[in-house]
C-alpha cells in the first residue's frame, strides 16, 4: 500500500518506464544511483542497462524486501533519505535515475547540482509544471530553472499522465533531464553572493528590477537603476525575463562597484 505521506506514486507502463531508462543513455560500467525505487520497476530496466545499481529508499519496508526481487543481480539498496546520503561514497561520474517525490524535488536538484560529486547526468521524473520550471527559458524563469541550469543544461522528456500512476496524484508528471557542465555557468568562488543577487531580484517577482533589487539589496532605486543599466540590462525587465548570462552582468557590476 503506497504511503500518501511519503508521496508514493507507483509507476507500472513498461513503455513509460523504458523511456525514462533510455533517456539517461546509461552504459554498462556506469553506476546508477536510483532514488526511490519503491516496487523496483524501475529498477528492473536499470540493471538491465548497468551492472551496479544503488538504489536508496526512505521506507524500511520496500528497503528490505527489494533486494530479493533480483537475485544474483548487482544491486545495492540503502535504507536512507536521499537528502542525507553521501554523493561522495558514488564513483565518479554516476548517473541518476529517479520517480521524484514531488514535495522534496527541489531540494534533491539542489542538493545533486551544488555535491562535490554530482552526477554526468540526472533523470528525475517530477511533476509537470516543476520540470518545465528546471528547463525554463528567459521570460519564464525562476530561482528553481536558475539554480538548476548554471550547473547543467536542462532538457525536457516523456510526458506521463497522472493516470498512469497508481494511486493518481493530482497533478501530470514529465521528465527532465540534467546533463551536468564540466564548467558551471558562475564562479565557484562567488556562488554564494550570485545566488543572494538572485533570490534579491525574485524577492518581489511581479515587480520590475529596479524595485525588487532595490528591496531585495537594500539599497536605493538608484543605485538598483545605475547597476542595472552599467550591466546593459533594462530596469523595465523583470527577474524571469534575465538570462543566467544577464544575472552574470549584473553580479559582476555589484562586484565592481
Amino acid at each position: 500500500m503506497p504511503k500518501k505521506e511519503l508521496g508514493q506514486h507507483w509507476l507500472r507502463d513498461p513503455f513509460i518506464l523504458s523511456e525514462i531508462v533510455d533517456s539517461a543513455a546509461i552504459q554498462p560500467t556506469d553506476t546508477v544511483l536510483e532514488i526511490g525505487p519503491g516496487l523496483g520497476t524501475l529498477t528492473s530496466g536499470l540493471l538491465n542497462a548497468s551492472k551496479n545499481v544503488v538504489a536508496v529508499e526512505f521506507d524500511e519496508d520496500l528497503a528490505s524486501k527489494l533486494p530479493a526481487q533480483f537475485p544474483g543481480k548487482n544491486l545495492e539498496v540503502i535504507h536512507d533519505d536521499i537528502l542525507s546520503f553521501d554523493l561522495n561514497s558514488l564513483p565518479a561520474n554516476y548517473v541518476v535515475v529517479a520517480n521524484v517525490p514531488y514535495y522534496i524535488t527541489s531540494k534533491i536538484v539542489q542538493k545533486l547540482m551544488t555535491a562535490d560529486n554530482k552526477p554526468r547526468i540526472a533523470v528525475l521524473l517530477v511533476q509537470k509544471e516543476v520540470a518545465q520550471r528546471i528547463a525554463a527559458e528567459p521570460g519564464d524563469m525562476s530561482i528553481l530553472g536558475i539554480s538548476a541550469q548554471v550547473y547543467a543544461e536542462t532538457t525536457l522528456g516523456i510526458e506521463v499522465g497522472k493516470a498512469f500512476f497508481a494511486p493518481a496524484p493530482k497533478v501530470d508528471s514529465q521528465v527532465v533531464i540534467l546533463s551536468v557542465r564540466s564548467n558551471p555557468l558562475i564562479d565557484r568562488q562567488g556562488e554564494k553572493d550570485f545566488f543572494k543577487l538572485v533570490k534579491a531580484g525574485f524577492s518581489a517577482r511581479r515587480k520590475k528590477l529596479r524595485s525588487s533589487l532595490s528591496g531585495g539589496l537594500q539599497i536605493s532605486k538608484d543605485e538598483a537603476e545605475k547597476i542595472l543599466r552599467d550591466s546593459n540590462v533594462s530596469p523595465a525587465l523583470r527577474a524571469q525575463d534575465l538570462s543566467i548570462a544577464q544575472w552574470n552582468e549584473l553580479h559582476n557590476t555589484i562586484k565592481i562597484v
